[in-house]
């Protein structure tokens, strides 16, 4: 361990493109020993292909300390990966260090999957690039993209792939979660800098991809140990997602590489390894790959893909392995399944739920309705999440202090993208009802829209640890947050729907036809939504209205005149739509009070509309949340004239009025999402007075 390494461009940026620029790369040789040192240096550069390009070697001698060593090259290839050999003689020594710069600025043809789902679809969503959200999740959304994704520690998050081992085991899954999360961010709202640093991030992941698709960050002795096959999971999301993206054919092959590899080496033939022994909790850690052969076999058209996903569902039940269907099946409790770890389980639903979208096989579907039924009547939170200490708890046990490690990020984000994808199968308004819940409160709660910071665990009652380290929720929670788009419009039994009512604009076609709808408003504050048909055709068809569970005094008046409502979850209203049609949507949203349960007897939490509200400690004079309680027999809350600090994101605030020491007091309450994001203690629950 005499030495140490560090790469990077002396007269240039290193995360700006190379192609035919004059440039010096430098290798800083840190020498620890007490004196000097001769020895040789090598660099082979090589081009994306994995053709070398460039060698040159130097004769060196290694003063005490930092030695940088340069090498001048004018690259004709937009991409090089340089092997360093250190030869120190002397010692008998001989290193290497690997270095990675430039990428291709590719043009994008994004591609559609090889293969179709089998099983019925009732919701499309919208194409990213045709819908447009602003007002509050608007906001969520800039912050998601600017203060988190395009501040991302690229160099860290690859750092493992290119000069292998990484710092520490899950160190790989930082990359997958960054591009599939940046591939919808950009998709959505395209920002030239984010796809710079999209390509730059999957070009430098694949170009360190050894020869037999190996794409971890372990060494040679330790591959398929701990999270190996985990971060391979994440490494073909994002993969998948860039080729969805972007049409650039050398992530399939990569991603094909590791499919290939993984079939290899995991199985029941003699010499392979079994996959529940890869990975930790009851082996669900490396189960869940699952998910990521299943998008694999839809984007190649590979059928033996989609074989291989029913070997791994059948090695749940191997001698040691987490029985995730069969225990659902037989006990309908996910807390009786494996360990009852909450991530690493759902992400196995994620992959059994998909497979039937592939199979249309219900012995894949049921099990999982069956986990979600148990998760919303048993161990969800108020906030749309679920989990302490990581894992799911015992029937309506639900601690929520920041000392209980509840609602990991990683658990809330995989909670949405479970009930997205139940939603895209059935169209219920059920699974809408927990999207909504979740990214009104514990999703968009765990991101800071002021820094950027992630809460890891973020409490009902505390203060939210907001950080910008590098951790599993900082890159889980943001392929939450930029997932949103996806069910805010979209089609139900293929026509156009509205769901969430945020403000912004959506187009589709019907009939052939392209529509386009504008909506204004700002219905967290008022109730109203207005809704402008931008262009028309000549056909009728349907769009649906979504009738949220917490609005009552639902009304649709279109151009002045009023609709009848039914008493479903949605209102379909079918006409010839023409330009500048005016939709007028109102309600109101009357305070729904929520009872603390098993966990916070004598305790209530207040929800308006879809956000459920808290106190913050540091708006109302740091008075303590005991120090008072409310009369639930007569719920005073109004909008609040309150002050929020000057960098305060979100503008609803309100007055409850409560009683401290047989005084009347008002308190402020602010939405649970925005609140601690200047570092308040918070608490979403509340006395409740001894009526």
């Amino acid at each position: 361990n005499f030495f140490a390494y560090k790469n990077n461009l002396k007269n240039g940026d290193s995360k700006a493109t190379i192609q035919n620029k004059d440039l010096e790369y430098q290798l800083e040789i840190t020498n620890k020993s007490p004196k000097k040192i001769d020895g040789v240096l090598q660099a082979d550069f090589y081009d994306f292909q994995g053709a070398k390009v460039h060698s040159e070697k130097k004769d060196i001698v290694l003063g005490v300390g930092v030695n940088p060593i340069i090498f001048p090259y004018k690259s004709a290839s937009s991409f090089l990966k340089i092997v360093y050999t250190l030869t120190v003689p002397s010692l008998q020594y001989v290193s290497q260090w690997n270095a990675e710069y430039g990428y291709e600025n590719i043009i994008y043809n994004p591609t559609l999957p090889n293969v179709a789902y089998n099983a019925p679809q009732k919701y499309f969503p919208a194409d990213l690039n045709k819908i447009v959200i602003d007002g509050w999740l608007g906001e969520r959304l800039k912050a998601n993209t600017e203060l988190r994704l395009q501040k991302v520690d690229e160099e860290a998050i690859l750092a493992g792939f290119i000069n292998r081992p990484g710092n520490h085991s899950w160190i790989g899954e930082h990359v997958g979660k960054f591009l599939e999360a940046a591939c919808n961010a950009y998709d959505n709202q395209p920002k030239p800098e984010l796809k710079n640093q999209i390509d730059r991030t999957a070009q430098q992941l694949i170009g360190a991809q050894l020869t037999d698709g190996y794409l971890g960050t372990y060494d040679m002795d330790s591959h398929w140990t701990s999270w190996d096959v985990w971060s391979h999971r994440y490494d073909l999301m994002g993969l998948l997602r860039y080729y969805e993206l972007s049409g650039f054919k050398p992530a399939l092959d990569s991603s094909e590489k590791i499919g290939n590899l993984i079939m290899q080496t995991f199985g029941t033939e003699k010499g392979q390894k079994d996959i529940v022994k890869a990975g930790g909790h009851v082996g669900m850690a490396a189960t869940c790959i699952l998910e990521s052969m299943g998008e694999l076999y839809r984007f190649s058209g590979d059928k033996k893909y989609l074989d291989y996903c029913y070997t791994l569902v059948k090695s749940f039940d191997n001698p040691g392995g987490p029985k995730i269907i069969t225990t659902l099946n037989a006990e309908g409790r996910v807390d009786k399944v494996a360990n009852a770890k909450a991530y690493e389980m759902m992400s196995n639903f994620l992959g059994i739920v998909k497979l039937y979208r592939l199979t249309n096989d219900n012995q894949f579907l049921r099990p999982i309705e069956t986990a979600w039924n148990d998760i919303v009547a048993s161990r969800l939170y108020i906030t749309g999440t679920t989990s302490s200490f990581e894992h799911f708890q015992d029937d309506h046990v639900l601690p929520a202090t920041d000392k209980d490690n509840m609602g990991e990020g990683c658990v809330t984000t995989t909670w949405v993208q479970l009930n997205y994808q139940l939603f895209c199968i059935t169209g219920q308004m059920k699974y809408v009802d927990e999207l909504e819940r979740s990214i009104y409160n514990h999703l968009t709660g765990a991101e800071n829209p002021q820094t950027g910071g992630v809460s890891y665990y973020t409490p009902l009652v505390g203060k939210k640890p907001f950080r910008t380290v590098i951790t599993c929720c900082m890159s889980s929670v943001p392929r939450g947050i930029a997932m949103i788009p996806l069910f805010g419009n979209g089609k139900i039994n293929n026509n156009p729907a509205f769901l969430l009512y945020q403000p912004g604009t959506y187009t589709t076609s019907v009939k052939n036809t392209k529509i386009s709808f504008t909506t204004t408003g700002d219905f967290l504050k008022d109730g109203k939504v207005n809704i402008i048909v931008a262009n028309s055709g000549k056909d009728k068809f349907p769009v649906e209205f979504r009738k949220p569970y917490w609005a009552n005094d639902f009304s649709i008046q279109i151009n002045g005149k009023k609709q009848l409502i039914t008493n479903t979850q949605t209102t379909s209203i079918e006409r010839v739509w023409k330009k500048g049609d005016k939709i007028e949507i109102s309600f109101t949203m009357p305070i729904i009070v929520l009872d603390g349960g098993k966990s916070y007897p004598n305790q209530i939490a207040l929800q308006r509309g879809p956000q459920v509200l808290a106190y913050d400690k540091s708006l109302n004079n740091d008075l303590d949340v005991n120090a008072f309680t409310v009369n639930t027999k007569s719920i005073d809350l109004q909008p609040s004239n309150y002050s929020l600090p000057s960098k305060w994101v979100g503008a609803e605030k309100f007055e409850l009025k409560a009683s401290s020491d047989n005084t009347s007091k008002n308190i402020i309450l602010v939405p649970y999402a925005d609140a601690s994001q200047t570092g308040g203690v918070i608490s979403t629950w509340i006395k409740k007075q001894n009526n």
